[in-house]
């Protein structure tokens, strides 16, 4: 499931970047609540908390949805 397989991807970026959900969610503008549901995959991000997201982990927009790329046909 897509918000499940983006949820796991977001909570691995946000240990990398040694951030706390709380961090997280502040950097953003987010409830704590917000940002453990999208990692839970009950929610997804919106593309406004998605850019914000990318912003706060310090990663380019497409590093943060590398289940979508398609490796065979991908320019990226």
């Amino acid at each position: 499931d897509l918000k499940t397989n983006f949820g796991k991807q977001l909570k691995q970026l946000r240990i990398n970047a040694d951030l706390t959900q709380s961090q997280l969610a502040e950097a953003c503008d987010v409830s704590i609540d917000t940002i453990s549901n999208i990692e839970r995959g009950i929610h997804g991000p919106r593309f406004e908390l998605l850019e914000r997201l990318t912003i706060s982990l310090n990663i380019p927009a497409y590093a943060s949805l590398p289940f979508l790329i398609d490796k065979k046909n991908s320019s990226i």
